[in-house]
């Protein structure tokens, strides 16, 4: 009898609704946002100008700021535990940060380009701008515990930026596009799409930005340089 083979999986198709618009700086090149317990974390980019900050979701003032040494190109960042880990964009150095202080208490090296960080229990989960996502150790960030092949109907899915573990699956940018794709963790099929088209009228750069409150069950997207982050609900198409 011959092998049978699945077929791939159509991804749902999403738009969006917003609910409510809070402010975002407008000179934050944004590469990482991650909500965690009720403060705002956001890491920039552009060389000379990256820097990473604390602020709650409501007032734009940051309460805690960090520049990055002006060598490096900062990228995107993610909380685990009481650190938070920080990538560069082609140094192949991260950091690691008290995550209350932003002090730098660690640095990690790793090959290939630094795009995006996010995690699960048990993994960091980076994105280099290819078709491949890396499970990383967070007590040893530079070992890469397995990697995972993103495809959208059978077909390889590259310039994965930002990133954001929501209720068991892996949302993410996708750079220079107005969608969101959303990925199963253990196959790395794309589950789902999200059309953020006419979200931010006239942007000066990308949508770029993803933070969801697991505590509230919200959803929120910015972009680089936008004066605004919007809350957002799915809307299934």
């Amino acid at each position: 009898m011959p092998r049978q083979f699945a077929r791939p999986q159509q991804p749902t198709l999403y738009g969006y609704k917003v609910i409510k618009t809070y402010p975002h700086d407008p000179d934050a090149f944004t590469e990482g946002l991650e909500l965690h317990n009720g403060l705002l974390y956001e890491s920039t980019g552009l060389e000379g100008k990256s820097w990473v900050g604390i602020r709650t979701l409501e007032n734009p003032k940051y309460q805690r700021k960090v520049s990055i040494d002006a060598r490096y190109f900062g990228e995107g960042m993610t909380i685990f535990g009481e650190k938070l880990y920080q990538l560069t964009w082609k140094n192949g150095k991260g950091f690691i940060r008290d995550k209350d202080t932003l002090k730098e208490i660690g640095t990690f090296r790793y090959y290939g380009e630094g795009w995006a960080l996010t995690h699960n229990d048990t993994h960091l989960i980076m994105s280099d701008g290819t078709d491949t996502l890396r499970f990383l150790d967070p007590k040893n960030p530079g070992t890469v515990k397995k990697k995972l092949k993103v495809t959208s109907m059978g077909q390889p899915v590259t310039q994965i930026n930002e990133l954001e573990w929501v209720k068991g699956e892996i949302y993410a940018n996708l750079w220079q596009d107005n969608r969101i794709i959303r990925i199963d963790p253990s196959t790395g099929n794309v589950l789902g799409i999200i059309d953020m088209t006419g979200i931010y009228p006239d942007p000066l750069d990308v949508l770029n930005g993803i933070v969801y409150d697991a505590k509230n069950d919200r959803l929120f997207v910015t972009g680089k340089l936008w004066n605004k982050i919007f809350e957002i609900k799915l809307v299934k198409r």
